[in-house]
This record gives structure tokens, C-alpha cells and sequence, in this order.
């Protein structure tokens, strides 16, 4: 059915690429499973967290028989169900400075970015940018609750995202004034108090619903899939 949309040489475009998804979470995971179905050849998954119970809300490798595994494990698995021919790389790590030259071993035509802390974002996009790889990054879907408010933009014509101020700033200062992300205008809304201790590097664990993050996903692969294939005209 893709074929039929985009066309046989796209997808010969597609097969033959190799993207990797850094960040598994809400959002990260439905981009990875949508270019998986959607026919991308090769994948390297990164997450370094596992799957726990509060995840199974939102993230599509979190089931109850995946508690506990890696997510970079779960995802792989899971995908390997549903395309057999998709070449699968899965780390267990977090992209930091210190393992840049790990990542960047991989030769990749394109990188989503669904990394949520932000020093390691920030040395993602500017590395990719360096190098000459094609990256797009989530933005925030915290706190959200619109999904129809989600956008593929540019980061100079962001507003009213948390996220995207601290990003948009630090990437000027080192000489970035371009980036391609999904962002949502949505004011972030006040969230009750969960159960959970936020992880090393957050102050607080954000509420979410499944759509939001879901739908960011789901954009990230539309701009990847439709560039990588020549149709983003």
C-alpha cells in the first residue's frame, strides 16, 4: 500500500537507507516502528533506559511482557516481527560527547533526534550538522494534550515551546540559526503529582497522553520517509 502511494522508486530509495532514532520513548518509538512499516532498509535504535510499568501509557515497545528489557531491545524485537528484511541495530547506551565517535561510527543518511535531555541534544544536532547528516529533532510533547497543534518547522519559526527556546538559543550561539523539528505552540499545562522520582538530569517527570507523543512520531518519519524518498517538495 505505501508502494502504491509514494511509488516503486522510493521505495528503492528507502530500502536502501539507514536512519537512526535515537531516544525510544513516546516519541521516539512510534517514529521508528512508522519507518520500519514504511520500508526503511536499515534502523540503529539507541535508548539507554529500560521498560517500566509508568511507560505503558504511551511508548510502543511497553508491554507487560517487555517490563524490565531494554527498550532499544524491545524496539528491535518488535520490529523484526513486523519487517524480517529490516537491518536492525540496537544500543543499549545514551548519546553523550563522550560517546560521539561511537554513534557517528555508523554511516547514516538520516537521524531523528528523541533524546530529551538537552546537553545531549544540543551536541547531536550540532554534531550531524558538522558532519552533513540530515537530523530533524521532537521538541516537547510534555504537558500536552492537542495533537493537532504539532508542526514540522523550522527551530527559527518556533514559539511557545519550553524546549524550543533553550534550543533555539544554544544552537544560535554556535552558529545554527537552521534546524528542522516537530514542535507544538500548545502552552505546556499544569500537571498533577505522580508516584515517580525523576530520573538523573530532570527536575520533574511530565505528564503525557498516548496521542501527543504519538503523533510527533509519526511526523518525524513523515519528514525522514518523504525526504529520504525525494517527495518533500
Amino acid at each position: 500500500r505505501t508502494q502504491m502511494l509514494l511509488g516503486s522508486s522510493a521505495m528503492e530509495r528507502l530500502q536502501s537507507s539507514h536512519v537512526a532514532v535515537l531516544g525510544l520513548g513516546g516519541v521516539g518509538g512510534w517514529c521508528a516502528e512508522a519507518l520500519c512499516r514504511s520500508g526503511v532498509g536499515e534502523l540503529t535504535l539507541a535508548d539507554q533506559d529500560t521498560v517500566s510499568v509508568s511507560n505503558l501509557n504511551r511508548q510502543d515497545a511497553a508491554l507487560w511482557s517487555t517490563v524490565g528489557m531494554e527498550k532499544a531491545q524491545a524496539t528491535a524485537r518488535r520490529l523484526a516481527d513486523i519487517a524480517p528484511g529490516c537491518v536492525l541495530h540496537s544500543l543499549s547506551i545514551r548519546y553523550e560527547a563522550d560517546r560521539r565517535e561511537e554513534f557517528f561510527a555508523g554511516n547514516y543518511d538520516y537521524i531523528v533526534d528523541a533524546i530529551d535531555l538537552v546537553s545531549c541534544k544540543l551536541d547531536l544536532i550540532e554534531t550531524a550538522h558538522a558532519r552533513g547528516i540530515p537530523i530533524i529533532s521532537a521538541l516537547g510533547t510534555g504537558n500536552k494534550r492537542d495533537a493537532q497543534q504539532l508542526r514540522i518547522a523550522d527551530i527559527a519559526q518556533t514559539e511557545g515551546c519550553p524546549l524550543a527556546r533553550v534550543v533555539r538559543k544554544e544552537l544560535r550561539r554556535r552558529g545554527i540559526s537552521h534546524h528542522k523539528v516537530v514542535f507544538s505552540p500548545e502552552p505546556p499545562r499544569s500537571a498533577e503529582d505522580g508516584d515517580e522520582a525523576p530520573p538523573p538530569g530532570r527536575r520533574s517527570i511530565p505528564a503525557s497522553a498516548m496521542w501527543v507523543p504519538a503523533a510527533a512520531g509519526l511526523l518525524l518519519a513523515q519528514a525522514v520517509i518523504l525526504e529520504l524518498a525525494d517527495l518533500d517538495r
